[in-house]
């Protein structure tokens, strides 16, 4: 499979063959190996050339955001055959949660369960490392559960909310 895969503006090409567990790829002309295992949805653990990544990837309205090492990526794919078929977008669909990318502590809370909510619209906000960083939503639809409270303290891969 070739994609192009865009990461904080920087275009990749990658060519991929996977086989099970394991991904023989080209990214930029270069061989890569990579073992992948999903650990849950969006959650995997990547191991390249002897170094682990734990890896979470979100969908929302402008692509793809992924997090590893506590830094977070904007990123995209595009399959050129699926633009030629007039596909090509991501988008997140059916019942979304909604998690905490870093630990943090809640600061704000944008939104109540039972509140209509657009892709992309902020959430709530978490203060991690002296940064304040908007949780949007990848989808519209309804506040379905709100699991955060103002002042409460956070962990990586906790589920904040739910859209559904």
């Amino acid at each position: 499979m070739k994609l192009e895969i865009t990461i904080d503006g920087r275009k990749r090409r990658v060519e991929l063959n996977r086989a099970a567990l394991r991904v023989d790829g080209l990214v930029d002309g270069r061989s890569v190996k990579a073992d992948v295992v999903e650990l849950s949805d969006g959650a995997y653990s990547i191991l390249i050339g002897g170094r682990s990544f734990d890896v979470r990837v979100e969908v929302n309205p402008a692509g793809l955001r992924v997090i590893s090492g506590g830094r977070e990526f904007a990123a995209g794919i595009s399959d050129p055959r699926k633009f030629r078929r007039g596909a090509g977008q991501l988008s997140a669909k059916g019942r979304q949660n909604v998690n905490a990318p870093m630990p943090g502590k809640v600061v704000r809370v944008l939104v109540k369960a039972g509140d209509a909510v657009k892709a992309g619209q902020g959430l709530l906000v978490i203060e991690a490392m002296k940064m304040q960083n908007e949780i949007r939503s990848p989808k519209s639809g309804t506040v379905e559960k709100l699991l955060a409270a103002e002042g409460q303290p956070v962990n990586a891969g906790e589920t904040l909310a739910v859209v559904a």
